[in-house]
């Protein structure tokens, strides 16, 4: 209630929770009523978490009429109330998680499933610390074709590629400038942003938390942010992970390193190579690959981005400072000894991707497991293993993996699989059309 009582402006509030394809679910409540809200939570169905990318129930599932569709309790996260810099009246966002009645954790939220990720991190006396880079598009999708926006401050489109380009950043510096001043006021550590690899696409890195949850919140917040934002400006802001055919497609690369009671990096040995549990957590997270694909790779889209020669990895590995590999090893100095994991595409759910990420690598470091021998050269001719080739491949790798079963709940999986399946069989009705105007907002 602290920053309801410094902003007297706030006169209504949002409360939301991300659902299994991390699109915001919630309510709008006048702010008058915040006490209720923080005291009691607020309800709605079990179900609301488990819709396809339509907002649609899905059809069977035994969360809707088989147990007569029952709310699950709306709790705040510790993340408390934010403003939403992109609406034109001031506005206090709330997120919120889910619980049964009774308080106990649901297990198809996706929050929930990164916090028992966490749990056994704590339970082994380990605390991850992760870092996300996000890649989005600027799009104009005001005619028939998308195209790059022309810039707020010189009224001119760029068409071509611009990597690392000042001038691509200078372009839409007013834009730039109240994303950062946005994610300032939000409370989300936006460090460097730089112009990519395709036209109108950037990335900005976030900076590391030695807290999962608070990781993950950001990178959520972030895609909230920066898609509203970019509305107020005339253009869209997307993570779709491919929009455009001919060009590369946007990423969520994940770095990570893990903290012991000390407060030290295990997987420092001092040296370049890293700690055997470093290996050990490289071990587990090519492991876990096939069947996390799903949700490094959640839509029918994103598999346009995982092809040969365009930047993101096909092939299961991993290499020191190779980012042709689906698993980096960044040069650093010792005690910044990490991992950068490059598969998700920039349409994931970052509350899964995380977990996904690193309940793989507490899988190998908890068995110890060791990989095979880091790649060198280009990935894409070293006859690796492939990750599942199309979506429904992936679905498939997903429902029967039992590394996914050690990671996640299997009331989540059951759900997952479910909402994917029905999304599946209802994007081939979609026109090629159809499928960018669907996914350019949602994801």
């Amino acid at each position: 209630m602290d920053w309801l009582r410094e902003h007297p402006e706030v006169k209504t509030i949002r409360i939301a929770a991300a659902d299994l394809n991390g699109v915001a679910r919630g309510k709008r409540i006048p702010a008058r009523f915040a006490d209720k809200l923080l005291s009691e939570g607020t309800k709605f169905p079990f179900s609301v978490l488990n819709m396809d990318i339509w907002g649609e129930d899905i059809e069977d599932s035994p969360l809707v009429f088989q147990a007569g569709d029952p709310d699950g309790l709306l709790l705040p996260t510790e993340r408390g109330f934010m403003p939403m810099p992109w609406l034109e009246a001031p506005t206090g966002l709330l997120p919120i998680w889910m619980f049964h009645l009774d308080g106990r954790p649901y297990e198809g939220d996706p929050r929930q499933a990164l916090a028992r990720v966490v749990d056994r991190y704590k339970a082994a006396g380990l605390t991850p610390v992760v870092a996300t880079e996000l890649e989005f598009f600027l799009i104009d999708d005001s005619g028939g074709q998308l195209r790059v926006p022309p810039s707020p401050r010189s009224g001119k489109r760029r068409t071509g590629a611009e990597t690392l380009s000042l001038r691509a950043l200078d372009a839409f510096d007013r834009f730039f400038t109240a994303l950062y001043q946005a994610c300032e006021a939000m409370d989300i550590p936006a460090d460097t942003a730089i112009s990519e690899a395709a036209p109108g696409q950037f990335e900005i890195n976030l900076m590391h938390q030695p807290d999962p949850l608070k990781a993950a919140d950001d990178a959520w917040l972030f895609k909230l942010l920066v898609k509203g934002l970019a509305r107020q400006y005339g253009f869209a802001g997307s993570f779709m992970a491919k929009p455009y055919e001919e060009w590369n497609g946007s990423g969520m690369h994940m770095h990570f390193s893990v903290l012991d009671r000390q407060g030290r990096n295990v997987f420092d040995n001092g040296g370049d190579e890293g700690s055997e549990m470093l290996r050990h957590a490289v071990a587990g997270c090519l492991a876990a690959m096939p069947g996390s694909t799903l949700l490094f790779a959640p839509h029918e889209n994103s598999y346009d981005r995982l092809v040969p020669n365009a930047h993101a990895p096909t092939g299961i590995g991993w290499a020191y400072e190779n980012r042709t590999s689906a698993i980096r090893i960044p040069s650093s100095g010792p005690k910044a000894r990490r991992i950068e994991h490059r598969v998700a595409g920039g349409d994931v759910n970052p509350y899964l991707t995380v977990a996904a990420v690193l309940g793989a690598a507490l899988n190998g470091i908890e068995d110890k497991a060791e990989p095979p021998p880091p790649i060198k050269g280009n990935a894409y001719e070293q006859g690796l293993e492939q990750l599942p080739g199309s979506w429904g491949d992936a679905i498939d790798a997903f429902a029967a993996s039992p590394e996914i079963r050690r990671i996640f709940p299997s009331h989540l999986i059951e759900n997952f699989v479910m909402t994917k399946r029905q999304e599946l069989r209802y994007m081939a009705e979609l026109s090629d059309e159809e499928t960018v105007e669907l996914y350019l907002d949602t994801v």
